[in-house]
Formats: structure tokens, C-alpha cells, sequence
């Protein structure tokens, strides 16, 4: 710019653009969970309810999963047991959807 300063506003960019990331893998892993939940098999309702998220702000990423000890069973099967997956669905069954969420968050950022 002639004659002019020049602003930097990369920080704020930064700060706006790390929000946005935050609030769209919430916004994922919410949806995700829900899928999830509503894909577990149940009996007793335990691993429906346990299932849950976390967002992992330094590689921008979102874990969801289950602390239930049987639920890698149900989500693989064994041999004696055919797998009833819920976690993978939820993922994979919806990988369009989350993009759009993502963008949807990121849009504004410039």
C-alpha cells in the first residue's frame, strides 16, 4: 500500500478460524453421537447411553466412542456373536453431512 500501513489481522483470523473449527466438531460429534445412539443395539439402553464424543482441539479432530466394556464386541462381533455396528455407520453413513457442517462453520472466515 502506498504511503499506507499495513494492519495485520492474522490474529484475530486465527483466533476466529480456531473457534469455528471447535464449534463445528462439536457440532459433528453431537450429530455423530446421535447416529450412533441411535444405530447401538440395546437391551438394557447402557451402551446407547454411553456413548459420547470429544473434541480434540490440537488435531482438530473429534473421537466418539464408548467406555461400555462389550462394545467393541457389538461393534465387531466375535465368534461365537455377529457384529452389530454402530460406530462405523455413524461415521461412515454420514461423511457428506458432517462436511457440510464443517464449511457451514468455516464460511465466514476470510
Amino acid at each position: 500500500m502506498a504511503g499506507g500501513k499495513f494492519i495485520s489481522h492474522r490474529a484475530e483470523v486465527t483466533i476466529a478460524k480456531d473457534k469455528a473449527i471447535e464449534q463445528a466438531l462439536t457440532a459433528i460429534g453431537v450429530q455423530c453421537r446421535n447416529y450412533a445412539a441411535r444405530q447401538a443395539p440395546v437391551d438394557t439402553g447402557n451402551l446407547r447411553n454411553s456413548i459420547t464424543f470429544q473434541v480434540d482441539s490440537p488435531t482438530d479432530s473429534v473421537v466418539i466412542g464408548t467406555n461400555v466394556e462389550y462394545g467393541k464386541y457389538q461393534e465387531f462381533g466375535t465368534s461365537r456373536m455377529k457384529a452389530q455396528p454402530y460406530l462405523r455407520p455413524a461415521v461412515d453413513e454420514h461423511l457428506d453431512e458432517y462436511k457440510r457442517i464443517a464449511e457451514s462453520f468455516l464460511k465466514g472466515i476470510k
